[in-house]
């Protein structure tokens, strides 16, 4: 698979739930069911943290000045 098709691990439901509380009206038993459906993912996938790719990125270059 190619690196560009793939998908972060429970990628799809942080974004709904962060999607959900976007919304207005606040739909906060829809946004409770997809917090669930986000919590479960993480346990099944073992995730233990999450990282936006542009803020990694960032954290990549802070590092790269720091050593020159």
């Amino acid at each position: 698979m190619e690196k560009s098709q793939q998908r972060a691990v429970c990628g799809t439901e942080a974004i709904d739930l962060l999607n959900c509380v976007a919304q207005s009206p606040y739909d906060q038993e829809k946004c409770l069911s997809l917090l669930q459906a986000l919590r479960q993912c993480v346990i099944d996938q073992k995730v233990k943290k999450f990282s936006l790719a542009e803020q990694s990125k960032e954290q990549a270059e802070s590092s790269e000045k720091k050593q020159i």
